[in-house]
């Protein structure tokens, strides 16, 4: 059973949350830039997130699961459409970046969902999927949204994305802090220090991911190679057979 839109909009407006928002959004810098002139869907519940990108980039939008509800972000103009994972309600090949963060740990179908990722993204398009490290503090805190549902590993989130057609480019951990209100007053040292010291207890796994696409392959044909021969070429002269008979 996934968790609440309310739950997850209480979370990020409390400490805890804008630790994660902060943590999150600086990957996803440095991953995209300002995405500027490109088109840009968060699934889940990414909205947090999305500011990051509405001033330069071209479209942004959402799509919530069913399960979960929608809230209207980012204010009078809703830019966010309650949807079926397995059937998201936009044409193929339409994003240039997608976020999904909030979707695969409580996801009915994890596979139904990344393939309607893939589906909707531009040829040249990247994904960023955000789960919970199943070695992390958070995956086991159920205070937080990631304490619920299926935490994942690197290799099991890598797995599942080439399962989907969709080839793993480049990964991070983050969000080293803990996950106690009390502690996350004083981010930086965690993030700082975490990469070195705490990278196998990393509270999530951030993966960037891009279409898997084939060349096609053209079948071979044998065929006879006809060479033609300039005038005047001596040509080899078949062997002499050896006289069956003696003498001169």
């Amino acid at each position: 059973m996934r968790r609440d839109v309310y739950a997850l909009r209480d979370f990020y407006a409390g400490r805890l949350g804008a630790v994660v928002r902060d943590v999150v959004a600086g990957k996803l810098t440095e991953a995209w830039d300002d995405a500027r002139g490109l088109d840009v869907l968060g699934l889940g519940y990414p909205t947090p997130y999305l500011d990051l990108f509405r001033r330069s980039a071209r479209r942004v939008c959402a799509a919530m699961p069913a399960l979960q509800g929608a809230e209207i972000w980012p204010g009078r103009v809703n830019a966010v459409a309650l949807a079926e994972e397995s059937a998201l309600p936009f044409t193929n090949a339409l994003f240039d970046r997608v976020l999904l963060i909030h979707g695969l740990e409580e996801s009915v179908d994890p596979l139904s969902l990344l393939n309607e990722a893939r589906r909707v993204m531009a040829p040249s398009g990247r994904i960023v999927v955000v789960a919970a490290a199943r070695r992390g503090l958070w995956s086991r805190a159920e205070h937080t949204p990631f304490g619920h549902g299926r935490p994942y590993t690197r290799m099991q989130l890598e797995l599942l994305l080439r399962e989907a057609e969709l080839e793993p480019t480049a990964w991070s951990r983050a969000l080293f802090t803990p996950p106690v209100a009390f502690l996350a007053r004083w981010p930086e040292p965690w993030e700082q220090s975490g990469p070195v010291a705490l990278a196998p207890f990393a509270g999530l796994t951030l993966i960037e991911a891009v279409k898997r696409t084939f060349a096609p392959t053209a079948k071979a044909v044998v065929t006879r190679a006809r060479i033609a021969r300039p005038p005047g070429v001596l040509q080899p002269a078949p062997a002499m057979r050896r006289a069956e008979r003696s003498g001169p």
